[in-house]
């Protein structure tokens, strides 16, 4: 049989269940369709003018800043809010300020973020030392 890698979380220190444990990747997958959204929203009724073209290419952009202003300020987007989780480093301390700008680019380049590990955390967290958990 294979062998036992434990919960997810368990190597970085963090419980198995309820707050401060590994988010669950269906509800950080909402969280980013969440944010897209609102960032599309924003996009296409403030900056596009009507063109499709425009309001992707802002969405874009409004996502990246969007990210690293709230990451940096608050820890969570509004969509992660609304999912209930927040961005830490593996200690638990809030991200600095170039490290969320870091994972916001690694982010938007979109491969990092899908290549997982064995805690779901993609290379864009693991590269700044981040980790997504529950509220």
């Amino acid at each position: 049989m294979g062998a036992d890698f434990g919960y997810r979380g368990e190597r970085l220190g963090l419980p198995k269940e309820g707050p401060g444990s590994v988010a669950p990747v269906g509800r950080r997958v909402a969280a980013l369709f969440i944010d897209w959204a609102l960032c599309l929203l924003i996009a296409y009724g403030l900056l596009s003018h009507g063109s499709t073209t425009a309001a992707n290419n802002w969405t874009f952009v409004i996502f990246g800043v969007v990210s690293v202003l709230t990451l940096a300020t608050v820890a969570c987007t509004p969509g992660k809010r609304l999912m209930r989780l927040r961005l830490v480093r593996v200690d638990g301390r809030r991200l600095g300020p170039l490290a969320v700008v870091v994972r916001t680019v690694l982010l938007l380049l979109v491969v990092p973020a899908a290549v997982w590990d064995r805690d779901t955390r993609g290379l864009h967290d693991k590269a700044v030392g981040a980790v997504q958990v529950r509220m």
